[in-house]
């Protein structure tokens, strides 16, 4: 189900959801400091075009509290509007709702990505 799901899910709007990771890592990578901010965003571009069958565990120190603290601010709070707009685009049918969900998910990742670690279930 979840095969079924991911493709639908990259054909109706994760590509373009993915495709905003990869910018985003593409210009955090740009600068020897940002390449560690670069590599998390290139991993989250993946979960956010094949995001079924998988889920997201957070944790971490105070490293990656200061990290998503530099984050939120530059990058995290568009990424986070974009999915919450489209999440709530989505919950309006019922067809849509499972797709919303993942959006939502993908927001919550959006303003918090260091420290959070994606689980196989």
């Amino acid at each position: 189900m979840s095969v079924l799901g991911n493709l639908l899910w990259f054909f109706c709007g994760g590509f373009f959801s993915a495709l905003g990771w990869f910018l985003a890592g593409i210009l955090w990578s740009i600068t020897i400091i940002g390449l560690p901010v670069g590599k998390q965003c290139f991993k989250f571009a993946a979960l956010a075009a094949w995001p079924f069958g998988k889920e997201i565990v957070y944790g971490g120190g105070a490293g990656s509290l200061i990290l998503n603290i530099i984050w939120m601010i530059i990058t995290g709070i568009p990424m986070a509007l974009e999915s919450v707009i489209l999440g709530a685009l989505l919950c309006i049918t019922i067809i849509g709702i499972p797709f919303g969900l993942q959006h939502f998910k993908m927001a919550k990742l959006a303003l918090m990505p260091f420290g959070a670690q994606i689980i196989y279930i």
